[in-house]
């Protein structure tokens, strides 16, 4: 089976390029991670428009990507953070890093994002099947989800738990 490409209705693609299609989104979202809370310090960070950040800020914050909340020692100030769906967005980051470093740059960009125990670089991000191996394109089809069998309830916590 081939996906429908002409029902964009039922994929997630256009449904996350409409909360993050374009360049500083991608970038607010790199500095939120890198704990850049504050207007001005993504300004200063990014070099970015004031106009365009109040922009792209509010269109995070409105697809629930990005909490904006008063400051506890400056309510005249706005924090924004991660929201819990923001932070699912890692993965998708750090594989766009990753083909950019091997496509673009050609080179491991500095800083190297590493295992906080060990202090060793993180793999490439991968497809998985659901008893680990990695998959390749030959290994991938597309199937109505009513012919997909469920996951036990115990295999799924686990993997939710790996993703965590």
């Amino acid at each position: 089976m081939r996906e429908p490409l002409k029902q964009i209705a039922d994929c997630g693609l256009p449904i996350a390029l409409e909360a993050m299609g374009e360049r500083w989104s991608f970038m607010i979202l790199r500095a939120a991670f890198n704990r850049i809370y504050h207007f001005e310090e993504f300004q200063s960070e990014l070099g970015i428009a004031r106009n365009i950040l109040a922009n792209r800020l509010s269109r995070l914050v409105e697809h629930g990507i990005l909490g904006r909340t008063p400051c506890p020692e400056d309510r005249r100030k706005v924090e924004y953070r991660l929201t819990e769906k923001g932070m699912a967005l890692l993965p998708a980051m750090i594989a766009l890093r990753q083909w950019g470093e091997l496509y673009g740059s050609c080179t491991t960009s500095t800083p190297v994002l590493v295992d906080e125990r060990d202090n060793q670089p993180i793999q490439p991000v991968t497809i998985r099947a659901h008893d680990d191996r990695v998959l390749g394109p030959a290994d991938l089809c597309w199937r109505h989800a009513e012919e997909v069998k469920p996951l036990g309830a115990s295999r799924e916590a686990e993997l939710m738990d790996r993703v965590a």
